[in-house]
């Protein structure tokens, strides 16, 4: 693990009042169940996805039941102009503290082989599951303070050969070893950076992924949550540029 020289830097907590986080791809499945966690702690989420509706409604739910709040900013995070919206929204609030890049393509569905991938396929997945969460870090990182985490979700597929799964995995792997560069050279500033594997859950993305296959036995994005409570317990210097595979965590 890189050192981090902000000692005195704290854990983000699981009590979050006064706390802001940001959350891409938080609409549906492990972003919508992320937010819900944050805001059931007081946190206020400035949560992010390319559909209105879903969004709306989780916003809406979620500021009804407090005791956090969310701020919806529906849109894509491919976007530059969207990406500095959300720096700036989430920027412009108490304890700016935590940015969860969620948002994810898997490129086609049903999924294909890599050889039969075009080169949208390839730019579309990259653009969004690796520029996007990259730029979004820069423009988020002038109001990080000290002490702030970077969650940059990954795959199995980011570590595991599957076929069908080629530009997913591969987006994923850069992710993984941008996030341990960044995990560097982000140190100094007291901001730490991990990335999570939520591992298999039966969510729509997977769905669509592969229709037809059975789903029903697999955890929903609720079986993680434990890994989170105990990740915000953590001090960001202490898991910073390790990858965590949510599931099989054990505090």
């Amino acid at each position: 693990m890189p050192e981090n020289t902000t000692d005195d830097s704290e854990p983000a907590s699981t009590d979050g009042a006064g706390r802001t986080a940001l959350v891409t791809g938080a609409g549906r499945g492990l972003g919508a169940t992320l937010t819900a966690f944050l805001c059931a702690r007081g946190w206020t989420v400035v949560a992010t996805s390319r559909s209105t509706e879903e969004l709306t409604s989780l916003a809406d739910k979620l500021n009804a039941d407090g005791p956090g709040r969310v701020i919806a900013v529906a849109g894509d995070v491919r976007d530059p102009g969207h990406r500095t919206r959300l720096a700036a929204e989430a920027g412009a609030l108490s304890g700016f503290g935590i940015v969860v890049n969620n948002a994810a393509l898997m490129g086609v569905s049903p999924i294909a082989p890599l050889v039969e991938a075009t080169t949208d396929v390839y730019q579309r997945v990259l653009e969004t599951n690796v520029v996007a969460p990259l730029a979004l870090i820069r423009e988020a990182g002038p109001f990080l303070e000290p002490g702030s985490l970077i969650v940059n979700i990954s795959s199995e597929a980011a570590v595991q050969a599957f076929p069908c799964a080629g530009v997913y995995g591969a987006s994923k792997a850069a992710m993984d070893h941008a996030g341990r560069i960044l995990a560097l050279e982000l140190a100094e500033a007291g901001i730490g950076v991990v990335a999570v594997d939520p591992g298999d859950m039966g969510t729509r993305m997977y769905a669509e992924a592969e229709p037809g296959v059975d789903l029903s036995a697999l955890p929903s994005p609720e079986s993680t949550l434990p890994f989170w409570n105990w990740l915000l317990a953590q001090r960001p210097a202490d898991v910073s540029g390790g990858r965590f595979l949510a599931q099989e965590h054990v505090s």
